[in-house]
């Protein structure tokens, strides 16, 4: 018998955006171990998913939990920034009324230490998919100084970036996290809710998968496309996920898109893609933080496309 390793964050939430979808194609950018995905399968009976994920453990999982659906789902592997652009060749474009990506780690990914996700780690990975040729391990030990302060600075956000960086280079090797996190404990932030090396494995971590870029490369897709009547739902995790989703949505609701210090508007006025579903993000419920504490960062934003865009 299947084990069901977490209940998705938002859950109720994301199926509330989708339930008056009754026919066509819902897209999971990020199926993970199938959480939003069966449930999107199980409340819209009409609809067929398109599920998407890098990580064979979790398509693995994810077949065999989604097999009573087999008839109305499709799961494809790569990275959702090119899977999706192979998706908009093979269907009507007319068809796909949702996009749902939820950005991040999977909490089993978290959970498998040999994954080198978790602080406590004995492993150095944190590679979404196992295939891929850059490691955490590579990042910590090969970067140069330049490059780690970079990555410190812009992913992590840690204002100690340069001391963080130079510590590294003249003490590494190291070969698991749990080794790195112990060895910078007295660099670290303090004082904040989060454990102190969070902001120093989200760095890396963005920096393995290369997540900013492939969020960018969605968002890329979707402008491109110019899906009609399509609802978009992106769930992030950190303030660097938020702000360009949250950026990107207010550029897609705007009819002009002169820049700011123009006179008048010479663009035409005629811009805009469709309109934000959530002033704010929405995030999880008391009961659900309550439930799993992961959530506690989740942040999710909405945007419905143009019945006109065509």
């Amino acid at each position: 018998m299947q084990i069901i390793p977490h209940v998705p964050v938002l859950y109720r939430e994301v199926l509330e955006i989708f339930s008056d979808i009754d026919n066509g194609i819902i897209i999971d950018c990020t199926m993970g171990y199938g959480g939003h995905s069966s449930m999107i399968l199980e409340a819209n009976p009409h609809v067929k998913l398109i599920a998407i994920d890098q990580d064979q453990t979790a398509i693995d999982f994810s077949t065999q939990r989604l097999q009573k659906y087999a008839e109305r789902v499709v799961i494809k592997k790569g990275r959702f920034s090119s899977v999706i652009k192979e998706i908009l060749k093979e269907y009507d474009i007319k068809d796909i009324r949702g996009i749902l990506a939820d950005i991040g780690v999977s909490s089993l990914q978290l959970d498998q230490k040999d994954r080198g996700f978790s602080f406590s780690s004995d492993n150095l990975d944190m590679r979404m998919d196992k295939d891929a040729p850059l490691s955490a391990q590579s990042v910590v030990n090969e970067y140069s100084l330049q490059e780690l302060e970079r990555i410190l600075l812009e992913y992590g956000e840690l204002r100690n970036y340069k001391k963080i960086a130079s510590f590294i280079v003249n003490n590494r090797p190291f070969y698991s996290a749990k080794e790195l996190g112990d060895a910078l404990k007295h660099l670290m932030p303090v004082g904040k809710k989060i454990h102190p090396s969070t902001l120093l494995m989200q760095a890396i971590r963005i920096e393995v998968n290369n997540e900013l870029g492939e969020l960018e490369s969605l968002l890329d897709t979707i402008e491109e496309a110019k899906f009609s009547g399509a609802k978009i739902a992106i769930i992030s995790f950190h303030s660097l996920e938020d702000r360009i989703v949250k950026n990107r949505f207010v550029r897609w609701r705007d009819n002009c898109i002169c820049p700011d210090e123009a006179m008048r508007c010479t663009c035409g006025n005629n811009h805009s893609y469709g309109k934000i579903l959530t002033k704010k993000p929405i995030i999880a419920k008391d009961d659900e933080l309550r439930e799993n504490p992961r959530s506690r960062s989740a942040k999710m934003r909405l945007f419905e496309m143009d019945n006109n865009n065509e």
